[in-house]
């Protein structure tokens, strides 16, 4: 949540989902997905660059981002949750996200991997 809220922080960012995926080395490192406003000019590795100075900056050197992605959308539940297992899932190279069909906007997590 305190990664997020940084993140959050930053005038190019709408929205933000922080997750924990599986690394090879580290065994967890810290992924994002956002939303960018449209007017954001930065591309993922300058976004990643900004980003973890800020974390930096704020929380110490521990807390860096290993990857983010630029969504157009975050998976929701009707009632507005991100669905952060999906995500979770999407990050490990999962195929299999369960029952969809239930979320806010399925059509999301189609959306995210043609981008990733």
């Amino acid at each position: 949540a305190e990664v997020e809220d940084i993140i959050d922080e930053n005038k190019d960012i709408v929205e933000a989902a922080v997750i924990g995926a599986s690394h090879p080395i580290k065994g967890q490192c810290l992924v994002a997905f956002v939303i960018t406003t449209t007017s954001s000019p930065q591309n993922e590795d300058d976004l990643l660059k900004t980003i973890n100075q800020e974390l930096t900056h704020d929380m110490g050197a521990i807390a860096k981002l290993d990857r983010i992605y630029i969504v157009p959308g975050l998976p929701k539940t009707r009632s507005g949750k991100i669905m952060r297992r999906i995500l979770r899932k999407i990050a490990d190279g999962e195929k299999d996200f369960g029952d969809i069909s239930t979320l806010l906007n399925p059509e999301v997590v189609g959306q995210i991997l043609k981008q990733i």
